[in-house]
């Protein structure tokens, strides 16, 4: 499937070698300004080669428009885009045509195709993911003007781990830091062990933290359609991504109910409250009005320069070596594709709650 959403859709297209990456919004409501300035500021957050701890890949990433917007306004109509490769150095790539690397997915879409681009992963790179940041960034737009904040970061690499709750953090530091973990102390630790990795020519893998203020209570639905598992079908589509957890996630096993469970309490407007939120903002599978917050973790990226036992399309044993240019830590990019991936999944969930009518237009 290349097509993602229901009403707020997405369909992407291109390779990591090919002329250039792309998509085609459907369902973006009509009459919404198109901050062109902010969707390039978030595909130059994604974009290769922003620091030492990434690959080297120069790319400027400058999105074109093709349809659907007039006058800086979205018309209502598909918003087609592209993004043009223009750094490509694909004979780094010649030794890989016939060679399956290691847990990437050069042996499972030649098994499902019989036929793959081996030229920097083809469909199965992480540029793929320039798409989704673009529509990711009208979508944050849109959600903004309904009091709606997406924000992402690193809360662990390897094995240092951010402990402060998000409550205790200054998101305003997160662009401070190549990693982008919004406290300083731990991202220089963070930054010392992906150069030590990037060094010995091997990958690391971490924790992105996604925390979503603003939502209204109400949004989601029983059982086949609660938001926490909209939520986690966005984030594991994203290249290496393993695991999703929200709330309390996997730490609340070890505690009891009495221990976790959100009391309710009165507020002095007379409204409900939480005192806790151990539910990460979702009971039910639908929002209860309290922040949204979750977790998804990242592998080791599979590409590796340094020599491993490989396989070819033959069957026979080989070994490898890979050369170009390839990031030994996905984190620090991927922040801005899962703000854009939860932004589109909570658009997409308003649109549903009101897909009788419009409610940005001004009629």
């Amino acid at each position: 499937m290349n097509t993602w959403g229901t009403i707020f859709r997405l369909t992407s297209f291109g390779e990591s070698h090919g002329t250039a990456v792309g998509g085609i919004i459907d369902g973006c409501p009509s009459n919404i300004f198109i901050d062109a300035d902010f969707i390039q500021s978030e595909l130059d957050r994604r974009r290769p080669g922003q620091s030492d701890l990434t690959t080297s890949r120069k790319e400027s990433d400058r999105v074109e428009f093709l349809s659907g917007i007039y006058e800086g306004k979205a018309t209502g109509t598909p918003i087609a885009f592209m993004v043009r490769n223009n750094d490509q150095h694909s004979s780094d790539y010649n030794d890989l045509k016939d060679v399956f690397r290691p847990s990437h997915a050069d042996y499972t879409y030649y098994m499902k195709y019989g036929h793959r681009d081996h030229r920097g992963g083809g469909r199965s790179s992480a540029r793929e993911t320039l798409s989704r940041v673009v529509a990711g960034a009208i979508a944050k737009t849109i959600l903004q003007e309904q009091g709606i904040h997406i924000t992402a970061y690193t809360s662990q690499i390897g094995s240092i781990r951010l402990e402060k709750p998000y409550a205790e953090l200054d998101f305003s530091s997160i662009e401070k830091t190549p990693v982008r973990c919004p406290d300083l102390e731990t991202a220089e630790r963070m930054i010392e062990l992906v150069r030590e990795v990037q060094s010995a020519g091997d990958s690391i893998g971490g924790v992105i933290t996604c925390v979503c203020k603003g939502v209204p209570a109400g949004l989601g639905n029983p059982v086949f359609g609660k938001l926490n598992a909209a939520l986690a079908n966005a984030m594991m589509s994203i290249n290496a991504a393993k695991g999703f957890d929200y709330g309390m996630g996997f730490e609340g096993v070890h505690g009891r109910g009495a221990e976790v469970n959100d009391l309710f309490y009165r507020t002095e407007s007379g409204t409900i409250g939480f005192r806790s939120n151990h539910s990460g903002g979702i009971q039910g599978g639908i929002t209860n009005g309290e922040d949204i917050y979750f977790r998804v973790a990242f592998k080791p990226v599979a590409t590796l320069l340094q020599s491993q036992p490989a396989i070819d399309k033959e069957g026979r044993e080989t070994v490898t070596k890979i050369t170009g240019r390839h990031d030994p830590c996905v984190l620090p990019r991927a922040v801005p594709v899962v703000e854009a991936m939860a932004a589109m999944t909570i658009l997409d969930e308003l649109l549903k709650d009101h897909s009788m009518q419009n409610p940005f237009s001004p009629y």
